[in-house]
This record gives C-alpha cells, structure tokens and sequence, in this order.
C-alpha cells in the first residue's frame, strides 16, 4: 500500500485527488494539507510514502517549501503536480531535488502511474515537458531565466499581488530584503514597474 500525502490550497482540486486515488488499488491517503506550512506538519505526523504537492500554496511554498522538505525527509518521493507547464520553471524545480513533476491537466490514468513510479523510486517527467527539456537550449535567453529560485518565488507572489509584509512572512526574510529581490528581479528582468511584470508573467504564461 503506498501511503499518499496531498499538498494544495484549492479543496476541489484535491477532493478530485481524492476520488481518483479511491478508484485504484494500492493507494492509501494518510493526509491533506491546504498550505506550506501545513504540509511541513503533516509531514512529521503522517509519515508518507510519498508527498504530492502543489507549487503555489498559501505561506510557505515554491522551491523554498521543496528545499525545506528535501532537507528534513531527503529520502521521501515528492511528485509536483502544478499547472505551471514552463520548462525552464520545470527543470530549476527538478534541480531543487524532487522526483517527479506533472501537469494538472494530464489524464488521471497518467498522473498514477506516476505515484507509482515515483514512490517505487524512480522519476517522472510531463512528456511534453521532457520533449522541450530536450531542446530547452532555444530559450534560455528569456530574461526570466536569468532570475534565482528566491527571485522567482518573490516574482511569483508579487504577481499574485501579495504585499511586501505577505511575502516577507511567507519567505522568512525582512521586508527589507524583500524589496532589495524585487529591485534586482525588475533589473534582470529589464522592465520599470510591476505592471510590466504583470504583462510580462501573462504572456509567457508564468504562475497560472
């Protein structure tokens, strides 16, 4: 029995998990979280077999909320299932440790095989997004890629329109520091404001 922690902010979203894992053999569900911090929680009470967990969350969440769990359960299986299908988004959450990394508008028969296979120990990639990670080359000039894991995860709440206290309380740092990340991410980025990033998020499709 592979024993499933689910990790999203959005009840429906997760009551469909639910109905799918209660269809197939094999699963059990051991605990739901609807935040960041939550999820840390559940983690040491419910002890997974695997974690299946969303990018964007409430509090802590993003590469920040992986590296937390890869650093306390480095052995624990975490497959990420996000409507975040950029490819360069994909690899630098890949690199941060996890195991898998899905699509939310793939078929549920799709999203069990990879439970299973991430929870027996190997790794699974979108096929969509593993075909343009073969030729992600072409894009690496997109001034987003030039931006850290820390200056995504403030670009992505500053586009949800979190204020520089959410951001600070959710990341951990000063408001301070906060604003010194958006000074730099607007620079990399070359753009004057945020409605600029704003546009920007939209037409690369960032953070939907």
């Amino acid at each position: 029995m592979i024993r499933v922690m689910l990790a999203d902010d959005h009840a429906i979203m997760r009551d469909g998990l639910k109905e799918i894992l209660a269809t197939v053999s094999g699963f059990e569900l051991v605990g739901e979280a609807s935040s960041g911090n939550e999820a840390l929680e559940l983690l040491h009470q419910t002890q997974p077999d695997i974690l299946m967990m969303d990018m964007s969350m409430p509090g802590l969440s993003g590469i920040g909320l992986l590296e937390k769990v890869k650093n306390r359960y480095p052995k624990l299986p975490v497959l990420v299932l996000t409507m975040l299908d950029d490819v360069q988004i994909a690899m630098r959450v890949l690199k941060s440790g996890v195991d898998g990394y899905i699509t939310k508008d793939r078929p549920a028969a799709e999203l069990v095989a990879a439970l299973r296979k991430v929870a027996a120990g190997g790794r699974y990639v979108d096929p969509r997004l593993a075909e343009q990670m073969v030729f992600h080359d072409a894009g690496t000039d997109m001034p987003h890629n030039k931006l850290s894991n820390r200056e995504i995860d403030v670009f992505r709440m500053l586009v949800q329109g979190k204020s520089y206290h959410e951001i600070a309380e959710q990341l951990f740092i000063s408001n301070k520091t906060v604003s010194a990340h958006k000074t730099h991410l607007l620079k990399k980025m070359g753009v004057n404001s945020m409605a600029d990033l704003v546009r920007y998020a939209m037409r690369q499709s960032l953070f939907t």
